[in-house]
């Protein structure tokens, strides 16, 4: 990290000096303070958000600013052109860019303050039939999103031909790497032969957000009732497959029961569950950019129910 005045925001050399000089909002938040007070922004109750990846900082209730280390620009970039592009298309609130700028390198935006409570605070609490009506409505906005055109999201990149080969050649060692159990390694070799054929590389292209689960969306409760209130962070968006966008609900919000599956595919837009979908999202699930089985498939005992990657598939999928 170069030596800066105190004002100013750092270069960094490395993610993980980064990260620590993140995980002191003093270092930080006098600077997100004055860009706020140069949008004539209330300063007066700040809200530091601890997770995620870049600098975020809540002002009131009305708005939050969001600033991105140039490391990350590529985020930004995302996150405008999506926010930009889904403006008015969806059924579900999304946040609004208000203003954007660039201080010292690091492109910010400042975008309206969802209503609601998040997903992960709610959703390890909802009764079935309501995890069952929730799954439903994230497969609705996953295909809403999806039938937006991509405009300058087009140009985002990795291609998603490019994306899906070099995921195919780094899989089977990312998943040695992760731990995965040698009973699913040893069918590696045979899904990534079957994801070729399975997975399209020259479909028409949709948007791909890349993370439907409960630290990204919010609910609200309406007569008992829980729904989706609103979706947010656009930062890892992809064009490519639409069947990728089913894996975060999957792992982390189905847990193989039939009823969560059946709804979740159903929102979407599959009537038919069949080997071969159950084999196409096996594949993309090993092959997403954030996959790590172990610590992402959140079904108790899953490693002991399954004995190969087909098993797995079937006890993921069912239904």
């Amino acid at each position: 990290m170069t030596n800066v005045p105190s004002q100013m925001l750092p270069a960094f050399t490395d993610a993980k000096s980064f990260r620590a000089w993140r995980s002191d909002p003093s270092r930080w938040l006098p600077i997100a303070l004055d860009i706020a007070r140069g949008h004539d922004l209330d300063v007066s109750a700040p809200h530091v958000f601890s997770t995620g990846t870049n600098l975020v900082v809540g002002l009131g209730d009305r708005v939050i600013l969001k600033i991105f280390p140039p490391q990350l620009a590529a985020q930004f970039v995302s996150e405008r052109g999506s926010l930009t592009q889904l403006a008015g298309r969806l059924h579900l609130p999304i946040p609004e860019i208000v203003a954007e700028g660039m201080r010292d390198g690091w492109p910010y935006l400042i975008i309206t303050r969802l209503s609601g409570t998040l997903g992960a605070e709610v959703w390890p609490q909802l009764p079935e039939d309501q995890k069952e009506r929730v799954l439903r409505q994230i497969g609705e906005t996953i295909a809403a999103v999806q039938r937006a055109p991509l405009g300058p999201l087009a140009q985002i990149q990795p291609r998603w031909d490019d994306f899906m080969g070099a995921q195919m050649q780094g899989c089977k060692a990312r998943h040695t790497r992760l731990g995965l159990a040698p009973k699913f390694l040893a069918g590696l070799d045979d899904l990534l032969r079957d994801a070729a054929e399975l997975i399209p590389m020259d479909a028409p292209p949709v948007i791909l957000i890349g993370e439907y689960i409960p630290e990204n969306f919010l609910l609200a409760c309406h007569d008992d009732q829980w729904s989706l209130a609103g979706l947010f962070d656009f930062g890892d968006v992809l064009v490519g497959w639409r069947d990728y966008d089913l894996l975060g609900p999957s792992a982390f919000m189905a847990a193989g029961r039939p009823g969560r599956v059946r709804n979740l595919l159903e929102g979407f837009g599959y009537a038919k569950l069949d080997f071969a979908l159950k084999r196409r999202l096996m594949a993309l699930m090993l092959l997403h950019r954030a996959s790590d089985l172990n610590s992402h498939i959140c079904m108790e005992g899953w490693q002991e129910q399954a004995d190969d990657l087909v098993q797995l598939q079937e006890l993921i999928w069912a239904g």
